[in-house]
C-alpha cells in the first residue's frame, strides 16, 4: 500500500515524473558515489556472485520505467541504505539507468 501511495503521489505531484529530463553523467556520478558498494553500475550485464542485481539488469526489466524507479527511489527499503536525494538528483539516476537498456 505505502508503494502504491508514493506511485499515486508521485504520478499527480509532479507532471514531468514520467519524462526523462536528467543528466546521464550527473546519474553515473551520484551512483558511482552512493550505490556502487553494492551494485555494478555499468553497463557490464552480469552478476559477480551476489544477489543485488546490476544497474543494467535493472535497467532491461520490463517493470522498470521512470516512474517504477522514482517510486522505488522515494521508498525507504530494508536491505539498501535510505538515500535521501533531491529531485534532481533522482532524475539523474533515472536518466543514468535507463541509459544502461541499450548499452
Amino acid at each position: 500500500m505505502q508503494l502504491l501511495s508514493a506511485i499515486l503521489l508521485t504520478a499527480f505531484a509532479r507532471p514531468s515524473a514520467c519524462q526523462e529530463t536528467g543528466d546521464v553523467a550527473a546519474g553515473r556520478r551520484l551512483a558511482e558515489a552512493s550505490c556502487s558498494t553494492c551494485h555494478i553500475i555499468g553497463p557490464t550485464p552480469q552478476r559477480v556472485g551476489n544477489d543485488v542485481p546490476t544497474f543494467a539488469a535493472i535497467a532491461r526489466m520490463p517493470s522498470t520505467t521512470p516512474l517504477a524507479l522514482r517510486a522505488f527511489l522515494q521508498t525507504p527499503h530494508s536491505r539498501m541504505p535510505n538515500l535521501i536525494l533531491k529531485p534532481g538528483e533522482i532524475d539523474d539516476l533515472i536518466a543514468y539507468i535507463l541509459s544502461l537498456r541499450h548499452a
